[in-house]
C-alpha cells in the first residue's frame, strides 16, 4: 500500500515539476542564443568602428577628408541596414521562444485536464469494483 502511493507521489511529482524543467531548458537555450547574437553583433560593430578610426588615421589632405566623408556616409547606410536586419533577427528570435513556451504551456494544460479527468473516472471505478465485490460477499 505504501508503495503505491509513494510510486504515485513520485509520479504525481515527475509530471508536476516536468513542464517547469522544459521552461528552464528552453529558458537557457534561448540565453545561450541571445548571448551568442548579441556577442556575433556586438564583435560586428566593434569591428566598424575601429575601421573607421583607422581610416580618420589616414587622412593626411583635403583628398582624403573627402574619401572620407564619402566613407562615412556608406558606412552610415551599412550600419543602418545592420542594425534593422539585427532587430529583425532578435524579433525572430523572440517570437520563436514566445512560441515554445505557449507550446509547453498547452502541452501542461492539456495532461492537467487529462489527469483531472482520468481521476474522477478512476474513483468512480473503484467504487464501483468495490461495492460489487462487497456486494458479492454478502
Amino acid at each position: 500500500m505504501q508503495d503505491k502511493i509513494m510510486n504515485a507521489f513520485s509520479e504525481q511529482t515527475k509530471n508536476m515539476y516536468a513542464p517547469m524543467r522544459k521552461l528552464n531548458a528552453l529558458m537557457v537555450e534561448n540565453m545561450e542564443k541571445m548571448t551568442e547574437f548579441q556577442i556575433e553583433a556586438l564583435k560586428s560593430y566593434s569591428k566598424m568602428g575601429v575601421n573607421q578610426l583607422k581610416n580618420a588615421a589616414e587622412v593626411k589632405d583635403a583628398e582624403s577628408v573627402r574619401d572620407f566623408t564619402a566613407a562615412q556616409t556608406e558606412l552610415m547606410s551599412t550600419l543602418s541596414k545592420k542594425v534593422l536586419e539585427d532587430a529583425k533577427s532578435m524579433a525572430d528570435m523572440t517570437m520563436e521562444f514566445k512560441q515554445e513556451i505557449e507550446k509547453i504551456v498547452e502541452e501542461s494544460r492539456a495532461s492537467v485536464t487529462a489527469a483531472t479527468t482520468a481521476e474522477p473516472e478512476a474513483k468512480t471505478a473503484e467504487k464501483r469494483s468495490t461495492r460489487s465485490t462487497t456486494g458479492a460477499a454478502s
